[in-house]
Parts: C-alpha cells; sequence; structure tokens
C-alpha cells in the first residue's frame, strides 16, 4: 500500500478511509467540561470490560469534583475555558500578594517604615490591603480581556492592558485607604510594590509566550490547523500565524474546492476527512463564507469528525467583541464549533505522572543499579536500548528501555516478520530468538520498561495510555489505526489487563479507542491498580 507524502515532521501513512478524531483533550489547549460519552467499542460484539473492572461509563472522580468547584468557586465562565482563566487569574493574584509581602520587608529594611523585616505568619499583618489590591488587578485584567483570548495577539496590547489594571487598582485601593485613615506605612508599600507587580505580570507573560513558542518549535505543543480555502484571507492568516508562534496554531496545510494541488494544498474538500485524520488536525479554520453551502458541508463534516471550527470573518476591517473572539495579529476568528476537553481531569493525569514517576525512580534506585550490572555480564552490548517511538499526533520520540535482546536484534527484525504472530503491523513472535535468558526475566516483571519512567516525566509518555509503536510498525499503519495517536503513549493501558496475550491489532485498536473514547482519571487509577497486580503475577512475554 503506497504511503502518503509526509507532511511536515510527521511520518507518512497509507490512506484508506476517513475516521473520526476521538481525543479526549490537550493541556497545551485547556477547556474545562467533559466530553460526551458515545458507545463502547467491541470487537465482533465482545466488549473489553471484565468481570472485576469497573465500567467506564459512569460518572468520573474528576467529573464530579470539576462540577463542586464550577458550582461552587466563582470562576469567570467564558465557554470553554473556566480552568485556563481561573490558573490565569489565581498565578497573577499570588505574585501580588508575594510583591506586597515582599515589600513591606524591603521597606522595614531600608527604614521607609516602621516595620522591621520579619518572617512566619507576622509578615502578613498590616497587609489587609493586598487581598483587595489582588483582586481589583486580576477583575480589571479580565474586563480588559486579559484572560480572554486563547491568543496572545501582540506582547504591545497584553503589556498596556497589565499596566492599565494595576495602575487603575492602585488608584483605587489608595484612595480607599485615604477615605479609611489608613496610617502611611500601608500607603508607602503599597506604592513601592507598584513597580514590583508591573515587572513581575509582564515577565510572566513573556516567559509563558516564550516557552510556549519554544514548546510549538520542538513540535511538542501547538493546534495542528486545517485551512478551508487558499485564498488571501487564508494566505495573511498564515502569515500572521508565523509572525506570532506563541498563538499555538500551525498551519498544516490548504483544503480548496478547485484549483491546482500540490505543495501546502493538501487537497480537496471532499477529503476534509482523510487529511485531517492523516495530519492530527485539531481545528478547521474557514477563509472565507461567500459560498454558503461550502460553509455548511465543512461545518458539518468538522463536527462529525470532532474538530472544533472557526471562521475568519469578512468584516471590512471591524473586529467585534465577543467571548468566542479570538486574534491572531490583528486578524478576527470567530468561534463555530469547539470540542469539549477535560482540562482539570487531564491537569491531574499529569501531576500523577510526574509525581509518581518521580517516585518510582527514586525508589527503584538500587533495583536500576543492579539490573544495569546484570545486563553487562549476561551478554554483550549496551545496558538501555534506545529506539525512535511514535507518540501523540504521530510525533517521533525516544523510548528508553533496559536491553533484553542481542545487541543486533533490531537488524534482525524484518527477516523474523514472517514468523510474526500478531496481526496487522504489529510484530509480536513466541520465543522470541533475540531475546537473551535474563531478558525473559526482566520481561515477565516488566523491569524492562522501568527507565521509560523518564520519558514519563519529560511528559513524552504517561503511565497510562495506548503503547508506542515503533517507527516501522506505524509505517505499516492504515488511516483507521491513527485514532489511536490522539492521546499520550502509556507505561500501561487496557491492552496490558484485559487482552495482554491476544493476538488480534483490531483486539488492541478497540481497547486504544475504549480507552481515549471513556478516558477519565479514576480509570486510570483502576488500571494502575490493576497492572500490578499483573505484574506481580509476573505473565510478561
Amino acid at each position: 500500500m503506497p504511503p502518503s507524502a509526509t507532511v511536515k515532521g510527521r511520518l507518512p501513512e497509507a490512506p484508506v478511509a476517513a475516521v473520526s478524531r476521538v481525543i479526549p483533550g490537550d493541556l497545551s489547549h485547556n477547556i474545562s467540561a467533559a466530553r460526551k460519552k458515545v458507545q463502547s467499542a467491541g470487537v465482533d460484539g465482545q466488549f473489553w470490560t471484565k468481570p472485576g473492572l469497573a465500567s467506564v461509563s459512569g460518572p468520573s472522580g474528576a467529573g464530579a469534583l470539576q462540577g463542586f468547584l464550577n458550582a461552587a468557586l466563582p470562576w469567570p465562565k467564558i465557554h470553554g475555558h473556566g480552568v485556563r482563566i481561573a490558573a490565569s487569574a489565581l498565578t497573577d493574584a499570588a505574585m501580588l500578594m508575594a510583591n506586597a509581602i515582599f515589600a513591606r520587608n524591603l521597606c522595614g529594611v531600608v527604614g521607609l517604615t516602621r516595620d522591621e523585616l520579619t518572617t512566619g505568619l507576622s509578615t502578613l499583618s498590616g497587609l489587609g490591603f493586598a487581598p483587595l489590591h489582588a483582586a481589583l488587578v486580576t477583575l480589571l485584567a479580565y474586563s480588559e480581556g486579559s484572560y480572554d483570548a486563547e491568543l496572545i495577539p501582540d506582547s504591545h496590547g497584553q503589556n498596556a492592558t497589565v499596566v492599565k489594571a494595576i495602575l487603575w487598582a492602585t488608584i483605587l485601593v489608595v484612595g480607599n485607604m485615604l477615605v479609611c485613615g489608613v496610617g502611611a506605612d500601608s500607603l508607602i508599600v503599597l506604592l513601592a510594590a507598584l513597580p514590583l507587580n508591573v515587572l513581575a505580570l509582564i515577565g510572566w507573560r513573556v516567559w509563558i509566550s516564550h516557552v510556549a513558542a519554544r514548546r510549538i518549535r520542538q513540535g511538542r505543543n501547538g493546534r495542528n490547523i486545517l485551512m478551508v480555502g487558499a485564498g488571501p484571507a487564508a494566505r495573511t492568516f498564515a502569515a500572521a500565524v508565523q509572525k506570532h508562534p506563541s498563538s499555538g496554531y500551525i498551519i498544516r496545510g490548504f483544503v480548496v474546492d478547485r484549483g491546482p494541488l500540490g505543495g501546502d494544498v493538501l487537497g480537496r474538500l471532499t477529503d476534509l476527512a482523510r487529511i485531517a485524520r492523516q495530519n492530527f488536525i485539531d481545528e478547521i479554520i474557514l477563509s472565507s463564507t461567500e459560498d454558503r453551502a461550502v460553509a455548511r458541508m465543512v461545518i458539518r463534516e468538522a463536527r462529525q469528525n470532532r474538530l472544533d471550527i472557526r471562521v475568519i470573518p469578512d468584516l471590512l476591517g471591524f473586529a467585534p467583541h465577543s467571548a468566542g473572539l479570538n486574534l491572531v495579529d490583528d486578524i478576527p476568528l470567530v468561534s463555530i464549533h469547539e470540542e469539549n476537553i477535560p482540562a482539570l481531569g487531564l491537569l491531574m493525569k499529569r501531576a500523577l505522572d510526574v509525581v509518581a514517576s518521580m517516585a518510582a525512580l527514586i525508589v527503584s534506585g538500587p533495583l536500576l543499579a543492579i539490573t544495569a550490572i546484570a545486563i553487562k555480564l549476561d551478554s554483550r552490548g549496551p545496558v538501555f536500548y534506545s529506539d525512535p517511538r511514535v507518540g501523540k499526533k504521530g510525533r517521533v520520540f525516544t523510548c528508553w528501555k533496559f536491553r533484553t535482546m542481542v545487541a543486533d536484534a533490531q537488524q534482525r527484525k524484518d527477516a523474523l516478520r514472517v514468523w510474526n504472530q500478531r496481526e496487522g503491523p504489529f510484530f509480536k513472535i513466541a520465543n522470541d530468538p533475540r531475546i537473551t535468558h535474563l531478558g525473559r526475566f526482566l520481561r515477565r516483571y516488566s523491569i524492562d520498561e522501568l527507565p521509560q519512567l523518564w520519558n514519563v516525566l519529560n511528559g513524552e509518555m504517561s503511565l497510562v495510555g495506548p503503547r508506542p509503536h515503533p517507527v516501522d510498525d506505524f509505517r505499516r499503519y492504515e488511516l483507521s489505526h491513527l485514532r489511536r495517536l490522539d492521546m499520550i503513549p502509556g507505561l500501561t493501558g487496557l491492552w496490558q489487563i484485559t487482552a495482554r496475550t491476544d493476538a488480534s491489532f483490531t483486539r488492541g485498536m478497540a481497547l486504544d479507542v475504549e480507552y481515549i473514547e471513556h478516558w477519565s482519571f479514576w480509570l486510570d487509577l483502576q488500571i494502575l491498580w490493576k497492572t500490578m497486580l499483573v505484574v506481580v503475577k509476573g505473565t510478561g512475554t
């Protein structure tokens, strides 16, 4: 089957049929709502669920917690962005409080106030104005749209918004102090914190923008965009995205209804679903709505494939003010449809990955050292086996394992494919002659997988998710198989605890899709618990 053209850092894959995106979310673009459930996936009428594993279609712990927080906390509610707005506002408020405490102590040291340097709870005395000031700054910044936009149009506009919010909040608090007869010391501290607040909030935004742009250049974050239309509006928008990499948008190509194909024009509108899957598209942007029939078709197709949709409106330079409006440079984008993403649950998932992988690496340190020595004594070759694997959205990363095979195992793989016992692109044979004596023991108890905790800590893998496949197996994927790449790969997953010895790749695909469609933080905890039971039994191969 001939591979399709490689698209900007992606490996080639072979198209067969269009399929819908089933990604449950992406922390690089937080949206705080639970994704709707779909019918349980099965193979040959058999569902993956086995006795003892709770159904994943019920309410998740993360969803219940998020619902409570939404009901109890006074978060500004723009559709789909509550978690991001709350996190940004709380970060600003924390920096403002820290600056007030620092300014109070600094003024005491240099003699501007009667207070000397204090520590502990006493640092909070005399700072009753600080929470009020922080609340006013964040509310004014919110009213100016500082937290609204998913995309930062330009740093100067953001900086002006921050300075305006801090100045007006300071004026209001100072006026309140004068009316209430507050002592001079508090006024001095508030004014001393003013330049610190400006520098801290602007510096934080500049740093976040820099980090986001760097991660996008490294291919670790960003939203893949497919432009509908390749006219002047589409090309202008693509140029604006290149000019502002911190926007998080990555233009993967264009589709057109008519005109020449080639280069970054990937195909016709009738190929939209296939092109979207091949390029791991997150969002479709309509650059023209002149042909209403075409626009309706694109919107319908995008929603069926669970893709976000935005439109570049032809408004003669007038940008409307709306919660569903974003700006890239001076180009407005109006949101037509956004897929709901469980941002709070994904944040908890990442937190668990970081804490658990770091703790596991520390605790297993002696075992890692003993295993490394044993491998060197058992056979010739390196201790670690590093192999390029395909992760989320087709990104290639280096996966680390303890070496369990002979040194030339990779070169012998193609010759052994005739004995492959797995269906589809996945390669696996029983009694693989390349496995060493020690390697069989390490695989039986999954000790060889421990170095992948580093991949988890680095964000390339998660504790739970679809297993990452080697590049040569990925090249044999069909289009429908790409659905399993909608989520970060994991150390363990549903396949490991329900169908570990099943030779069917189709069965494994059904399990991966089932996990992605019904993902919850509670499900991850269940899988981790059952994985530990499987590891103790020593059923690995």
